[in-house]
């Protein structure tokens, strides 16, 4: 199973590194192969390459604004939110340093690719505005990310572990 975890963000905005903070922190740890931690800080556009790789899963973790108070983690599907517009096919090419989760993905198929299952773990922030660190509120809830983006990576493992013994299994 190929996973990918990336980063996003502009660590000088702000709460805006928080998908590079929980990265960092992820990247600390020892995973199993075929887990790959990135962090595309400002780089969606070459994160939109990467996926051009097949992968089973690919957890985004950026800061996401939702209208929910600061330090909120959540995990959006993508492809789950029928209220989302569909990107026109027409759509010029967005700006290569200010690209959101949305804007990577549309991105991949105009590129000749195709998407498995995307997970975005995405943080309110409080301030997107130049500084260097994070807002308390979210300083706070990057451990809390971290924990979750781990349960996701592993639970995705272990559910292809036990779908790989049915298989063996039933023969």
């Amino acid at each position: 199973m190929r996973i990918l975890v990336a980063g996003l963000g502009n660590i000088f905005e702000g709460d805006d590194g928080f998908g590079v903070a929980v990265v960092q922190r992820l990247g600390q740890r020892s995973w199993p192969g075929g887990v790959e931690i990135r962090d595309f800080g400002i780089r969606g556009v070459h994160l939109a390459y990467q996926l051009l790789e097949p992968y089973d899963l690919v957890v985004i973790v950026d800061a996401v604004a939702r209208d929910a108070a600061p330090g909120t983690v959540f995990v959006i599907e993508h492809g789950a939110d029928p209220a989302a517009p569909a990107p026109a096919e027409d759509a010029p090419m967005m700006d290569a340093h200010d690209l959101a989760p949305d804007g990577v993905l549309a991105l991949v198929p105009r590129l000749g690719g195709a998407l498995g299952k995307v997970l975005v773990v995405g943080c309110e922030p409080a301030s997107i505005r130049p500084s260097m660190d994070l807002s308390a509120a979210v300083a706070g809830s990057v451990e809390k990310a971290e924990q979750l983006v781990s349960e996701l990576v592993l639970d995705a493992l272990a559910g292809a572990s036990r779908e790989g013994e049915l298989r063996v299994g039933g023969g």
